[in-house]
């Protein structure tokens, strides 16, 4: 059973809620602020919720939502608002809103939302997670799904957006929550380690081991094992994990006698783990077995609508840490943290706030706070909502997910294509760059230019630069490219003229050998590959 707190400021719609909840829930009448905080000391962790009867602009019942949100971040707030006003979804973040209904209301739908957030604000809780866009409910719907369960986890998503969090709330809600919790980042341990760290080993197993000395497998035996950048581990280690997972024993290095264990695996990972698999640097029978269940994290950009809630989350908290009074955030500088594209994620949001909140001055968080690369960024990122398609009419009774289903997705891939080209070609600037700088040798001028791919008409009578590139011993024979064993560059040749004239020369000069181009080149054999085919160049 919960506990509703329902405000006085509408009576009607207070009375008709009243007899909705009263055969499932008890219902507790508030006035205000000091009234509702008593109550909520009062409950302690009992469930509850708070639905504010009307009035949500005025400011006491502003400081009412305030004053609850600070005390019970567990307990969701809901609104009842007349017909003609309208709650814009940032606002309804900035409100601290959980849900808003329109009067006139349905009151059964009012009792099945309401003990339908009563829940997922207890799972939230529990796991940590701050959100309420459509792709942090079915993450959360998705853990406590899983969470009861012994199976295999994998959990996918970019750097920073919080797996280890939900790894812990998986062992938090699942049966082995009093068992040990051992996290291991497969990264931070040098290959040599890695087996000792997992399995443990005897004493006299290697130099150095002086002692027996037990694994994380061993130590986390009846809990959860959280294998933190999975995509890292060496290849020999997967064969000993793999067996585990399997056959749920091991041995220790350099020991004889297998120990069994129940453990809990769950793995994380920010790359893509069948593209390992292809590459052959994942063992393909090892993503199977870790990817019985699976979760994948959405990055921050993609869930815009809970930034604002984050954020105001993040200030709450560090502004007790730290003993700083704030009152809050200004929208334009809201706007700019909206917009940001966050390549950190929550992590980065969750550093960025605390820095603000330690150095801005004033008690209030303004656009001359933001660091400046996200000011740059301001203006400059991918606008989230797009044009609506033809014969699509806006209008105030669409929802956001209808709105988003009648975008143009063609706009965003052209957007995301041209950003993509402009990194490309910065890309070979710098390696031509740095292939110059390795060469000091051969940007020397010459007088006169050899035979090349012939120079645009209006660069013809200025000064070349010649690069000359001599083919090594053993190099390739009498039969030259087309452009030569000189490289003519005219102010005016494409990016595009030139990088193929160096690959063409490189060749020669190599005698066809790829690896070696490649590494005089300064690019990867399989750009190399890539370009040849581009260019059509048949060494």
């Amino acid at each position: 059973m919960a506990i509703l707190l329902i405000t006085t400021d509408d009576t009607d719609s207070a009375g008709r809620l009243e007899r909705a909840f009263q055969t499932s829930d008890a219902v507790r009448f508030v006035s205000g602020r000091e009234d509702a905080i008593g109550v909520l000391r009062e409950l302690g962790d009992t469930p509850a919720a708070l639905i504010v009867s009307g009035g949500v602009r005025q400011q006491g019942v502003r400081s009412l939502i305030t004053a609850v949100s600070d005390e019970a971040p567990h307990v969701p707030i809901v609104a009842l608002i007349e017909g003609g006003d309208r709650v814009a979804p940032d606002e309804a973040a900035e409100l601290r809103l959980d849900e808003v209904f329109v009067k006139p209301f349905d009151s059964d739908e009012v009792v099945l939302v309401v003990h339908r957030l009563i829940h997922r604000k207890s799972l939230q809780t529990e796991l940590g997670i701050v959100g309420n866009s459509s792709a942090i409910q079915e993450v959360v719907e998705r853990v406590s799904q899983i969470a009861p369960v012994g199976s295999t986890v994998l959990i996918t998503g970019e750097s920073g957006t919080g797996k280890e969090l939900v790894a812990r709330g998986l062992h938090r809600l699942s049966p082995r929550r009093g068992k040990p919790f051992i996290a291991v980042n497969i990264a931070a341990l040098p290959e040599t380690l890695l087996e000792s760290e997992l399995f443990g080993h005897e004493k006299g197993a290697f130099t150095g081991a002086n002692a027996l000395r037990k694994g994380m497998f061993e130590l986390a035996n009846g809990g959860t094992m959280f294998l933190d950048e999975i995509a890292e581990m060496p290849l020999g280690p997967q064969t000993r994990l793999l067996r585990v997972l399997e056959e749920r024993e091991f041995m220790r290095v350099g020991g004889s006698d297998s120990i069994k264990v129940d453990v809990r695996v769950i793995a994380a990972t920010n790359r893509d783990l069948r593209q390992a698999v292809e590459t052959q640097e994942f063992r393909r029978d090892l993503y199977y077995r870790i990817n019985v269940l699976h979760i994948d994290l959405p990055p921050l950009r993609e869930r815009r609508a809970d930034i604002a809630l984050l954020v105001h989350e993040f200030i709450r908290e560090f502004s007790r840490e730290h003993q700083r009074e704030f009152k809050g955030i200004a929208p334009d500088a809201m706007d700019m943290l909206v917009r940001y594209e966050w390549p950190g994620n929550v992590r980065e949001l969750r550093n960025l706030i605390e820095s603000m909140v330690v150095l801005a001055p004033g008690g209030t968080i303004r656009s001359a706070d933001i660091p400046p690369e996200v000011r740059r960024s301001y203006g400059r990122a991918l606008p989230t909502r797009l044009t609506s398609a033809p014969g699509v009419v806006r209008s105030e009774s669409l929802t956001s997910e209808r709105l988003a289903a009648a975008q143009l997705p063609e706009l965003e891939l052209i957007f995301r294509t041209l950003v993509d080209l402009k990194f490309d070609v910065e890309d070979l600037r710098r390696e031509f760059e740095a292939y110059k700088r390795r060469h000091p040798e051969l940007t020397r001028p010459v007088e006169s230019a050899a035979v090349g791919r012939a120079a645009r008409p209006e660069a013809a009578d200025r000064e070349p630069q010649v690069i000359e590139v001599g083919a090594e011993e053993g190099g390739a024979g009498e039969e030259s490219s087309e452009f030569g064993d000189v490289i003519t560059f005219r102010p005016g040749m494409s990016m595009e003229e030139i990088e193929r004239a160096a690959i063409v020369a490189t060749l020669k000069a190599v005698g066809g050998n790829r690896r070696r181009a490649s590494e005089q080149l300064g690019i990867g054999e399989r750009t190399l590959y890539r370009k040849l085919r581009e260019y059509r160049i048949d060494d």
